[in-house]
């Protein structure tokens, strides 16, 4: 096996291990991996792409919503509560951790609250698309090299 294709494993599980020491991913993230084969070899980047789509799209609404006058928050809420699924359902860690916070905010009808949250919401969702997507670019150079992905049991 080429050398650079070794380094380039190794960065990739380096790499994929700090997303998991810093809380940005969890084990959901490791299912959905798991769930990628030979007949579906994009599926990761398929439902990651979904996810970054899906949550831009809720991040607009909620800002939106809280730029009216009169707050709907139970809108408000079913929007966190559609962005926390999608972030859980790919284990994006601290974004589903901050759309907790969010519902709690809706919950006491906290306007200035709901604010904050949104801005650490959007914060830790644009951290997570920055690593999910070099992550992704990491597997890309790897297997463009002839390589193959490190299995996930390397990383814990």
């Amino acid at each position: 096996m080429d050398g650079g294709v070794g380094l380039l494993q190794r960065q990739l599980v380096d790499y994929r291990a700090s997303l998991f020491n810093e809380g940005i991913l969890n084990e959901q993230f490791n299912q959905l991996q798991s769930l990628q084969d030979e007949s579906n070899p994009d599926f990761v980047v398929e439902v990651v792409s979904l996810f970054f789509e899906d949550s831009v799209r809720l991040l607009n609404e909620l800002a939106k919503s809280l730029d009216q006058r009169n707050v709907d928050f139970k809108k408000v809420d079913a929007h966190v509560h559609q962005l926390k699924g999608s972030s859980s359902s790919i284990g994006a860690q601290r974004v589903q951790n901050a759309c907790i916070a969010f519902r709690s905010c809706c919950e006491e009808k906290n306007v200035e609250g709901c604010l904050k949250c949104l801005q650490q919401v959007t914060k830790e969702y644009y951290l997570v698309k920055n690593k999910l997507e070099i992550l992704l670019k990491l597997e890309q150079q790897i297997l463009a090299a002839g390589g193959s992905i490190p299995v996930q049991s390397e990383v814990i």
